[in-house]
């Protein structure tokens, strides 16, 4: 249609062209369309016509001014699209060539179209050389918004990058890690898909396949796509496939019975009505460009007239398909012929689907952003009324400079252009729910804006359904998560969405879902079983409420019961000849001093604190050093008192009871000094011993200083020795007097007993170091009592008759 200024249409109405092998002999024939009609993108071109005529009758956009269209079929190929760049470049089509040399008829201004990416590039290198501008309804790929290749490239869709980045961005929401991938192999797949991989990888998506297809490849290729989707593992596949060449992917993997796969679709395709008919695709999700709704486009795409479908051969071709008929002259022999009662009121087409205006509105905006430019070119505001100037003398350069200023409302959305030519990303999340019918059906449940901030720009408002219909979110990963407790490895040769979960190593824990690392407890601390947490070790030290702290402290405190009775019955019988001839004096000082060796080992019960166990360690090496000496003193006494029974001897005098008081007072002072350079110099003191078990803490006394702990049992030690070997001598004295043999048998026991202390105490670990010196200090106290003093009580409770001086002097009654 011509008119004052003419904008230029190209649309994808037909899929493939018409081939002819050259002979290179003749001029090649033409290029034509081949293959069936896409009525939805005749609706696009239709609804270019309705925004051209709505504008002619708009009293305040371009007033007095009528603009005129050209409209081309690309037939979605690069050649066709190439030619009609030109065509548009030349600006002298012969049908609306008036011979008016002044008129600008047949003069572009700018072109609505391709709606393909392919296309739209190859035309924007030409259209760019002469600065006609180029405003796309459907071309995506994100490359276009190169202004350096393409300068003179706009668009009302959304760049691939946006609905890239939200199709990484849901996949990831809804936890698929593992998914496959399908893309068209044109500058719209491969260049969307890889905007998506990009984003897929920073969100930490894994990808099992990737392969790529086009609608003129052989079957074969298809069949092969369709083969690695079959046998996949990833149930999610993310399709970034054009129209054309998704419907020969969904015909190829409808012929066996379908692999149940949950889609994710780019906008080409996953908005597209004519793809509903994919019952196994039911559950689909993608993004969708906003539905909109245009006011008296479904009256003016259903008002054709026979006169207009004649005049068209594109309403002529959809006609006759839409009604298996023929159209006039157009009917051969025996074909049906259109009679006039055809109603597009009752057709069923894509092209009379309004329900969900997306991709048209965007061709209607694109004619509007032209004419608002055109309009700030060539008309002005006198007095708030427009007047426009139909002679101005327009060049497209000045359409393209007007553009980029464009920003108006039309239908309520915003239109505008961003430096590279782009519009405000926003998307409606579409899903295919079947309904209680049976019908699938688009379904807005969310939207996407990219000029929220991030993390507020997706939302889902309504719930959604699934692959073969289920409510649950379908699951798609190479590995389950890992538990808490466990990290994850990867796998050899495998992406990183493929692992073993590992759980994690001795006294360390992981309390986070997919961890990559285990991390250590703190020093005070142990995991628990599931090692997803950290407590507190337990701390263990010999207590009065372990089994074992009981028995030891019942034995410790009946020892020394023992020894009190003991001492009761020596003090009842002290008059006695048994009691008075073992020298009573150390025998009461021996009886005290081992009632403190079985109650110094009480210390050793219980928590450690800085008093106990500088206590515990000193109590008992001055008890047992006083219990030794006393022993020391009787064994010197007994060797002594046989001494002085020989004729002229005088050595009890140097042995009396002050000496010996002065011995024990000696040989104890000894030990008390030794005790006292231990607490001044380096006392023991508690510690938390983490080294012994990794999973409690043993609560222990520290030696401080070794060499003290050492010379304190040295000495001990020493004096046993010294001891044993002065009963060992006397063992054999004559007369029931004798009492060395007894000494000689507890020292025995004694050295015994603390000769396997050592080793036992250096091994054994925990509280049981504290159990085995316990041990020893009852084992040597109960020795000590039992071989010095038992013979002696069984005589005065037992054998009276011979607790006689007679009987202990040895002599025989006649």
């Amino acid at each position: 249609m011509d008119g004052d200024y003419i904008i230029g249409g190209v649309f994808t109405i037909h899929y493939y062209i018409h081939t002819v092998e050259n002979n290179y002999t003749t001029m090649p024939e033409p290029l034509r369309c081949a293959g069936s009609m896409d009525t939805r993108e005749l609706r696009f071109a239709r609804a270019m016509i309705f925004a051209i005529e709505e504008i002619n009758n708009n009293t305040e956009l371009l007033p007095g001014i009528r603009l005129g269209y050209e409209i081309h079929d690309s037939c979605g190929s690069v050649p066709v699209a190439v030619h009609v760049a030109f065509q548009f470049s030349n600006g002298l089509d012969p049908v609306f060539d008036t011979g008016d040399n002044c008129s600008q008829s047949g003069k572009v201004m700018a072109i609505v179209g391709e709606s393909g990416s392919t296309p739209s590039i190859s035309m924007s290198r030409v259209l760019g050389s002469f600065n006609i501008p180029q405003v796309s309804h459907y071309a995506t790929c994100a490359c276009l918004s190169d202004k350096k290749q393409y300068p003179s490239f706009f668009r009302t869709i959304p760049s691939d990058q946006f609905q890239a980045d939200a199709l990484a961005k849901l996949v990831k929401h809804f936890g698929w890690t593992w998914i496959g991938a399908v893309r068209s192999d044109s500058d719209y797949g491969n260049n969307g898909m890889a905007s998506f991989l990009e984003a897929a990888l920073k969100e930490g998506i894994c990808v099992e396949y990737s392969v790529s297809f086009y609608r003129t490849h052989p079957r074969s290729r298809i069949q092969r796509v369709a083969d690695v989707i079959r046998r996949s593992t990833a149930l999610v596949v993310v399709a970034f496939v054009a129209s054309g060449d998704m419907v020969l992917l969904l015909e190829e993997l409808s012929l066996e019975p379908p692999p149940p796969r949950q889609w994710i679709g780019s906008e080409s395709w996953v908005t597209d009505p004519n793809f509903l008919k994919f019952s196994f695709c039911a559950g689909a999700i993608g993004f969708g460009i906003q539905q909109s709704v245009i006011p008296g486009l479904r009256d003016f795409l259903l008002d054709l007239s026979p006169s207009e479908v004649v005049a068209s051969p594109l309403l002529t071709e959809f006609w006759e398909d839409a009604f298996n008929c023929r159209l006039g002259k157009n009917a051969a022999a025996g074909e049906s012929v259109c009679d006039g009662t055809e109603d597009l009121q009752r057709l069923q087409s894509p092209y009379t689907d309004t329900s969900q205006l997306r991709v048209t509105n965007m061709a209607y905006k694109a004619v509007y952003a032209i004419a608002h430019a055109i309009h700030n070119a060539v008309c002005k505001e006198i007095n708030g009324t427009s007047q426009c100037d139909k002679l101005t003398k327009l060049e497209s350069k000045q359409v393209f400079t007007e553009l980029k200023k464009v920003r108006f409302s039309q239908n309520g959305y915003d239109v505008s252009f961003d430096a590279n030519g782009d519009p405000v990303a926003v998307y409606e999340l579409v899903n295919w729910q079947k309904s209680e019918t049976g019908v699938i059906e688009l379904v807005t449940v969310g939207h996407y804006d990219a000029s929220l901030p991030v993390g507020l720009e997706f939302r889902i408002n309504k719930n959604l359904t699934w692959v073969d219909g289920g409510t649950q979110v379908p699951v798609s990963v190479c590995s389950n998560s890992c538990p808490p407790g466990t990290r994850k490895v990867l796998q050899k040769g495998k992406p990183i969405c493929c692992y073993d979960c590992i759980s994690c190593p001795e006294g360390e824990i992981s309390n986070a879902t997919d961890s990559l690392d285990c991390f250590p407890c703190p020093e005070e601390f142990w995991p628990n079983a599931e090692r997803d947490a950290c407590f507190p070790k337990p701390v263990e030290f010999l207590s009065f409420e372990d089994v074992l702290g009981i028995i030891l402290a019942a034995f410790s405190v009946g020892g020394a019961c023992l020894t009190i009775i003991t001492t009761v019955v020596f003090f009842r019988h002290r008059m006695s000849p048994i009691v008075r001839a073992n020298n009573s004096e150390l025998s009461f000082l021996l009886l005290l001093s081992l009632t403190l060796c079985f109650l110094c080992s009480l210390t050793f019960i219980g928590a450690p604190s800085d008093w106990s166990c500088m206590l515990r360690h000193t109590a008992f090496g001055i008890t047992f050093v006083l219990c030794i000496s006393c022993v020391l003193g009787k064994t010197i006494v007994v060797l002594m008192a046989f001494k002085a029974t020989l004729p002229g001897s005088n050595v009890m005098k140097w042995f009396g009871p002050p000496q010996q008081r002065m011995t024990v007072v000696s040989f104890t002072f000894i030990q008390v000094l030794i005790c006292t350079i231990w607490l001044v110099v380096s006392p023991p003191f508690p510690i938390k011993n983490l080294n012994i078990y990794k999973e409690k803490i043993i609560l222990e006394c520290a030696l401080g200083s070794a060499i003290g702990f050492w010379a304190v049992l040295g000495y001990i030690g020493l004096l046993a020795v010294f001891c044993f070997v002065l009963a060992v001598l006397a063992r054999k004295l004559p007369d029931n007097f004798n009492e060395a043999k007894f000494i000689t048998f507890s020292m025995l026991i004694f050295c015994a007993v603390w000769i396997t202390f050592i080793p036992a105490y250096v091994s054994s670990p925990g509280k049981f170091t504290v159990a085995v010196e316990i041990f020893a200090i009852l084992a040597s106290s109960f020795g000590l009592i039992l071989c010095i003093f038992a013979p002696k009580c069984f005589i005065i409770l037992f054998k009276p008759e011979k607790n006689t001086k007679k009987h202990l002097m040895n002599k025989n009654e006649y």
